[in-house]
Formats: C-alpha cells, sequence, structure tokens
C-alpha cells in the first residue's frame, strides 16, 4: 500500500508525486486489466473482444502491438481497454497497489484549506484527515491501512499448551496452513503430520485439518509435526 501524506497548504505535490510513482510502472487503486496478448506463429494480429471497443480501432491496437516487436498475436479485450492499458499488458511489468491519502495538518488548517485541498485530488480514492503534531486521526489511520493490507490473526496454541491469545501472528488473509508451517519453520512442512483448527474456519473445535486449509481471521492453530 501507498500511503501519501499531503499537505493542505502546498497546491501540486500530490500530482507530482503520483506522476513519479504512475511513470514508474506502479497503478495505484487500479484493477489490472483484462488484456490478454498471445504470441502465435502466424496470422497476423488478431483481435477478439467481448464488448465493444470505443477507444481505440483494431488497427491501432495493432500497431502498438506492433511496437514491441509482435508480428502474430492474438490479442483477447474483456473490457473497452484504452492505449495505455494495452501498453501496461505487453510491458508485463505493471505493479497495481492500493492508496490512500492523509491530508496532514488538519489543527492548523480551516476548512475552508482543507476542502480546496481535497477537491484537487481523486475523488473516488481514500482520503482521511490528520494532525500528526497533535495525533488527531492517526489511529484511524492506522486501522484503515491495517484493514485494507489484507492481514488477519492467527493465535498459535502448542500441543499440550493454553494458546497465546496475547500475542497473534499476523499474515496475510488469505494463508494456509502450510503458510504458517513455512513462516514458522523450514522444517515443519516436511515434518507435518495435521494442524487442529478452533474459531471461524473451523466446522467444529479442534478440527484436524491438513496443510491446504484456508485459515481465518481469529483462528486457534495447533501444528502437529512427527518427532
Amino acid at each position: 500500500m501507498v500511503l501519501y501524506i499531503v499537505d493542505p497548504f502546498q497546491d501540486g505535490h500530490f500530482n507530482v508525486l503520483h506522476r513519479e510513482l504512475h511513470n514508474a510502472g506502479l497503478r495505484l487503486n487500479e484493477v489490472k486489466p483484462p488484456v490478454f496478448i498471445k504470441r502465435t506463429e502466424r496470422g497476423g494480429i488478431e483481435v477478439r473482444s467481448t464488448v465493444e471497443q470505443t477507444h481505440l480501432t483494431e488497427e491501432e491496437m495493432a500497431d502498438i502491438i506492433r511496437s514491441f516487436g509482435y508480428t502474430s498475436a492474438l490479442v483477447t479485450l474483456r473490457e473497452n481497454s484504452t492505449a495505455e492499458q494495452i501498453v501496461d499488458a505487453l510491458a508485463g511489468n505493471r505493479v497495481y497497489e492500493k492508496a490512500v491519502i492523509a491530508i496532514n495538518k488538519i489543527d492548523i488548517a480551516t476548512e475552508h484549506d482543507i476542502a480546496r485541498a481535497r477537491s484537487a485530488l481523486p475523488q473516488e480514492w481514500p482520503i482521511m484527515n490528520i494532525s500528526a503534531f497533535k495525533d488527531i486521526g492517526l489511529e484511524e489511520l492506522k486501522d484503515f491501512i491495517y484493514d485494507n493490507l489484507g492481514f488477519m490473526r492467527v493465535f498459535l496454541k502448542p500441543q499440550g499448551q493454553e494458546a497465546d491469545m496475547e500475542e497473534p501472528l499476523i499474515v496475510k488473509d488469505d494463508s494456509t496452513v502450510e503458510n504458517i508451517c513455512v513462516k514458522l519453520h523450514r522444517d515443519f512442512v516436511r515434518k507435518f503430520r495435521f494442524a487442529r483448527i478452533r474459531g471461524p474456519s473451523a466446522k467444529f473445535d479442534d478440527q484436524r485439518v491438513g496443510l491446504d486449509h484456508q485459515l481465518k481471521d481469529g483462528d486457534v492453530l495447533t501444528i502437529v509435526v512427527k518427532r
């Protein structure tokens, strides 16, 4: 996630930063476009689309694709695509990340200052008001970042002991039991026998599961390995 800290008294700083990141290949608060390009041996550039294309003609698309060294390719488009989206798909090195903007110094800025600063920012992006000096809005900002980074808590319960409910393991919210094993010790996957789960992902307490079990926030996990 990218965090922009914006000064409401400095116009233009956001645009400069955003342009630099965009030129470096970072696509913020954007979804990777459904543009699929497969090199073929013959037949030239063939474009197939499931929706009407209004931004580019097929010949314009073909010119862009040829500029990347393709002579024959099958292009599949599943939305009304722009030239930039096709270039991004061809480049293959774009990074799609979430971003949030924090307007700082709200302790000294007027409502007019804040409104003016907001009007110059992308309206569809999450925008939060903070004061780093007066510690205003920082907890809300931290909570927002945590919630949107896709983390979850997994509580570990060593076999035969009580679960540690004070210090959870913080992991990505798509983690499996195998991911936890890898994180804890390099030998846990090789020596793995089974795991037991309590919590949201379990059908019942102490359910026995394998490495591919998908965990959920708040699960209590016991990993049993071979001696």
